[in-house]
């Protein structure tokens, strides 16, 4: 009996030892792999084409009966899935807007913001549209600090003190440059809010604000 243990036992030991060396990687040989999809990327790589049809035929799901790790792009012929856009080219978003260049200002400087007050213009309507979705937006990031009315008497505004009254003195004439600088960058004791809100639904939020001023 206890023969017949020790026997099964080593063979036990030779067949997992078998198996781990079916999983060793020496030169090209990657070894055994499991789930290869986990690092086998089947999108396209942005600069590179896989031309060969039959790579990654053995897992294949493709009803071209292609190779699943086939990318090849037939309509580019320098082995690019992606060319390399213009010198000096600009990226858009959907809707056309230019990214935001003016940067945050350093310690005691306004000088950035000064000139977001002076020269970036809101690019969406003024339409009640768009108002009552930067009124949403507001009520989302912005009221808890700054209040529904834009008194600065929002939940966090009654603890911390200090919180501007978009409608009194000079936070009534700040431009829309200025208020969407302040809403990317941040300023004083509030935060930047890039991270957060889209620079569209910022452009939004400006367009709400605008009516608190009026106030």
């Amino acid at each position: 009996m206890r023969y017949t243990s020790n026997l099964k036992s080593l063979a036990l030991g030779v067949m997992a030892m078998a198996g781990l060396s079916a999983c060793g990687a020496e030169g090209n040989d990657p070894g055994l792999e499991f789930a290869p999809q986990m690092y086998h990327s089947v999108p396209y790589d942005p600069l590179s084409q896989i031309t060969n049809e039959s790579a990654g035929e053995w897992l294949s799901t493709r009803k071209d009966e292609r190779g699943e790790f086939y990318n090849s792009n037939p309509y580019n012929p320098h082995n690019m899935n992606m060319r390399v856009p213009p010198e000096n080219t600009v990226v858009r978003n959907g809707t056309g807007m230019l990214p935001y260049r003016y940067p945050k200002d350093s310690a005691g400087s306004t000088y950035y913001l000064d000139l977001a007050a002076a020269n970036v213009k809101n690019p969406l309507p003024e339409t009640e549209e768009i108002t009552e979705q930067g009124r949403i937006l507001y009520n989302n990031f912005c009221a808890p600090c700054h209040g529904g009315s834009g008194a600065g008497d929002g939940p966090v505004g009654e603890v911390y003190k200090g919180i501007p009254n978009f409608a009194g003195g000079r936070y009534a004439e700040m431009t829309e440059g200025h208020i969407y600088h302040v809403i990317t960058h941040g300023q004083g004791r509030m935060w930047p809010y890039a991270s957060q809100v889209a620079p569209i639904d910022r452009w939004k939020i400006v367009r709400y604000v605008q009516t608190l001023q009026k106030q």
